[in-house]
């Protein structure tokens, strides 16, 4: 299966001030329109239960992708399960299972804990880093730990004057 990261930064590498932040406060309808469209088009998209909470379906409405959100301790009975749904297990858990119903393709959408163990796993083929105009200063870190991962820059998309997505592949040791 691929896995892809799509996350949105700041110029100084940080994805929210703080926990509770939605980056769908400070980031460009550019990149709300490009988010959508690129989880729309693989159809399949893996978040912790704490980036769940911040964009909930009246930010972001989840027609035409699934959403697995990664919780030990949460349901989401509420939701039609072809929506969203909980898993449990670990992250390569999730993968495998997912692998075996048919999904070919899995967008991670966060946050830095997610980022973080699928990066150090070697589990994330290709990422889509869009870069907002904005300094935080601090906050949370795309990466909450050490990730050494070498890149090669596919393309870089424009979606406005001041906005940018950087594509990459992960360089894979052989």
């Amino acid at each position: 299966m691929q896995v892809i990261l799509v996350a949105s930064v700041t110029a100084d590498g940080f994805i929210a001030q703080s926990k509770e932040q939605s980056s769908l406060a400070w980031t460009s309808r550019e990149d709300t329109r490009f988010f959508v469209q690129k989880t729309k088009e693989i159809g399949t998209v893996i978040m912790g239960a704490a980036t769940f909470e911040t964009i909930q379906p009246k930010h972001l409405p989840f027609s035409g992708r699934t959403i697995i959100v990664l919780s030990r301790s949460k349901v989401y009975d509420q939701y039609d399960p072809k929506d969203v749904r909980a898993e449990s297990g670990t992250i390569p858990e999730v993968l495998e299972k997912l692998e075996r119903q048919g999904v070919q393709q899995a967008v991670l959408a966060g946050g830095a804990s997610v980022y973080t163990q699928c990066m150090q796993a070697g589990l994330v083929d290709e990422l889509f880093l869009t870069v907002e105009p904005i300094v935080f200063g601090s906050g949370v870190k795309l990466f909450s730990d050490a990730v050494l991962t070498k890149l090669q820059l596919l393309e870089v998309l424009d979606l406005s004057d001041q906005t940018k997505v950087f594509h990459y592949k992960v360089v894979k040791d052989e």
